[in-house]
């Protein structure tokens, strides 16, 4: 008898109800999921909600859509499978600031965008699990609004004390060893490890 599989929001679910229930357990197996085609699927349609601009090979949705979402997605899962997938080189982009100063964004190709979202549908359940609950900053069902409130009632109990802090080209400097250590502290699992690895490397300017 064929067991049914579990729909995408279910297995998050599940990841979720055990990293509450297990703080100290890590987690195994997350490949399996993260190659099926539901969980590419979800997360190829996230990323083309969200648009974008095509990334260094020029690749834009249209163009998947016309070629055929199944196979794009069917070959992605192959290369995941078989260890063959390698993130691409990010393309750059400079956005004006004030005082004549540019941010520089690096954007991921499309397939680079799907495995990523795909990573972060099976990760962010053990993660949000651990954070903070006085933490809002980008949070799935959390908003500026909500920490607004926070802020109010702390007001109503004379907690005054505000601490600002901004972190210059946090993600160009952060270490990746120690961010993968502790990463590592929740995840056993190897391949998705080793994915999470080649992204970061990816990000770095050549």
């Amino acid at each position: 008898m064929t067991k049914p599989t579990i729909t995408t929001q279910e297995l998050q679910r599940r990841i979720g109800h055990r990293a509450k229930s297990a703080p100290e357990h890590r987690f195994w197996g997350l490949h399996v999921h993260l190659v099926k085609l539901e969980t590419l699927e979800v997360a190829y349609l996230e990323a083309k909600r969200n648009r974008g601009a095509p990334g260094t090979d020029g690749e834009t949705f249209e163009m998947i859509e016309e070629r055929g979402r199944d196979e794009f997605l069917t070959g992605l899962a192959a290369e995941l499978r078989d260890g063959t997938y390698k993130p691409r080189p990010y393309r750059r982009r400079e956005i004006p600031k004030e005082g004549g100063k540019v941010r520089v964004i690096s954007i991921p190709t499309i397939r680079d965008r799907v495995v990523q979202g795909a990573l972060r549908l099976l990760l962010e359940p053990i993660f949000e699990a651990d954070f903070s609950r006085h933490s809002y900053g980008a949070r799935p069902g959390r908003s500026a609004h909500d920490a607004i409130g926070e802020v109010r009632s702390g007001m109503i109990w004379k907690k005054h004390l505000v601490v600002d802090v901004d972190l210059k080209s946090f993600f160009d400097d952060i270490r990746h060893a120690p961010m993968l250590a502790k990463v590592a502290r929740r995840i056993q699992d190897d391949r998705v490890l080793g994915l999470i690895k080649q992204f970061l490397c990816a990000s770095r300017p050549s």
